[in-house]
């Protein structure tokens, strides 16, 4: 067998990580000695998934507890448990909890019998928060946390904070186990190291050749709207343009050298989304520019034609089958509307395949980003269902592969932009409050109606889903 060389960076890393180890195997699940605040609260779980309060102790033991730890910091993914008194103060309970504990992720309370959760919408879409929450309603303490755990986890989207392990809490192993544990990791370090290399070049070399079938279909966006600006014949002085009209022209043709300069700058197939993003903001600018030239009330902003974003903005939402799937709404271009209310298949963007020339969403997963960068605003899970595509953007190895981003998919804070904070990023009090939002017990169906004491916190029937 060939002796494996490393570098003097690699060995220092690993060993640096034999000690990171040894830290890790030396903490516990934090837990409080006194009553707990929101700050005390906040301040555990940086260093920890779960925080235990010392008077519900009762209700999740220690080792119960360590486990959960166990099972979200080895997901590597921001989930934050919180077990607290029946009496502890709800008023603002997760916006106050998310601000002070500051890092973007899912934040899950068990408040003596009752069970809630919240979500930054960059880790988890309020949907999903909502139907977890009522999916483990009327569980004991131990059994909820942990099916809550096991459902949201592999959906989440982020990583764990840099902060959970790195805190100097000390346990009750030994030294010499910790020792051993130290000089097995450094001996068998070299082989892990050397696999994660080549692992590492070998998803380089996938993305790339992904990379460069994407780029084929989007030179080819790009050139088909250079041919839109083309056939639009406007000159900025011609009569009767005025400054709405120049504005509109101005923004197309920025769109345009945007997402020309993107995909001379992508570097990987999620690069892509920004430059769709930017060639459906253009459609649109022309849209309404021809509409104020020919006297139309203006167009309301909508997403592309589903079947081929080329088709320009959709004028209505038509019901599709897709061959063996189940029938949903689509955004679809005028022609593309009058063809299926005639019975007519829609005209397809087709792409080339290993398998010959297919539509766009029975491709592969490079155009999950190039799909995404068209059809943000949470609606691309509905229009992708059934598919191949869909399928494949629905997996957390998708995201780690190529992004998130793609409404329910990933993380989407308003039309045409994506938050700047991913999970597990420390953002401290910029976040949107409507996420954290709402009273306890509103986050699933078990608190409509006031059922907690009527009104106040513990009412409400989750109007902020």
């Amino acid at each position: 067998m060939k002796a494996v060389v490393l570098t003097r960076a690699p060995l220092q890393l690993l060993v640096a990580l034999a000690v990171a180890v040894i830290a890790v195997l030396s903490t516990g699940v934090p837990r409080a000695e006194a009553a707990s605040s929101i700050s005390t609260v906040a301040q555990a779980l940086r260093k920890s998934p779960v925080y235990v309060d010392p008077a519900a102790s009762a209700q999740l033991s220690s080792a119960d507890a360590a486990s959960l730890a166990r099972t979200i910091e080895n997901a590597d993914k921001p989930l934050f448990v919180a077990v607290l008194p029946a009496n502890f103060p709800t008023q603002n309970l997760f916006t106050d909890l998310r601000t002070a504990t500051g890092v973007t992720g899912a934040y899950a309370v068990r408040l003596g019998d009752r069970f809630d959760a919240r979500a930054d919408s960059s880790v988890l879409s309020r949907t999903a928060v909502h139907n977890l929450v009522t999916s483990v309603q009327g569980e004991d303490t131990a059994t909820q946390l942990g099916d809550f755990a096991d459902r949201a986890l592999p959906t989440m989207r982020g990583s764990a904070p840099a902060s959970w392990g790195a805190s100097g809490r000390s346990g009750g192993v030994p030294s010499t186990a910790l020792i051993t544990v130290a000089v097995l990791l450094v001996v068998c370090g070299a082989g892990a190291y050397a696999m994660v290399r080549r692992t590492r070049r070998r998803r380089e070399t996938e993305q790339r050749a992904a990379l460069e079938k994407l780029r084929v279909v989007v030179d080819e966006d790009i050139t088909a709207f250079g041919e839109e600006l083309d056939r639009l014949d406007f000159h900025p002085a011609e009569p009767g343009a005025d400054d709405a009209m120049r504005a509109d022209y101005e923004r197309a043709l920025d769109a345009y050298e945007q997402a020309k300069q993107r995909m001379a700058e992508a570097r990987r197939p999620e690069d892509v989304r920004t430059v769709t993003q930017a060639l459906e903001d253009g459609r649109f600018s022309l849209a309404q520019l021809a509409a104020r030239r020919e006297g139309r009330p203006l167009p309301e902003r909508r997403p592309p034609c589903f079947f081929d974003p080329r088709h320009g903005p959709s004028v209505a939402d038509a019901t599709w089958t897709p061959p063996g799937g189940a029938p949903r709404r689509v955004p679809v271009c005028a022609a593309d509307r009058v063809r299926l209310a005639e019975g007519r298949d829609p005209h397809v963007r087709e792409v080339e395949t290993d398998w010959g020339r297919r539509p766009y969403w029975d491709a592969g997963p490079a155009y999950g980003p190039w799909a995404g960068g068209y059809f943000g605003g949470g609606i691309l899970p509905g229009l992708l269902v059934g598919t191949l595509l869909g399928s494949m953007m629905a997996t957390p190895a998708y995201a780690a592969d190529y992004g998130a981003g793609y409404g329910d998919f990933g993380a989407y804070d308003g039309y045409g932009g994506y938050g700047d904070f991913g999970g597990g990023d420390v953002s401290g009090g910029d976040f949107d409050p409507g996420d954290f939002g709402g009273g306890f017990g509103d986050g699933g169906d078990f608190g409509g109606g006031g059922d907690f004491g009527g009104g106040g916190d513990f009412g409400g029937g989750g109007g902020n889903f």
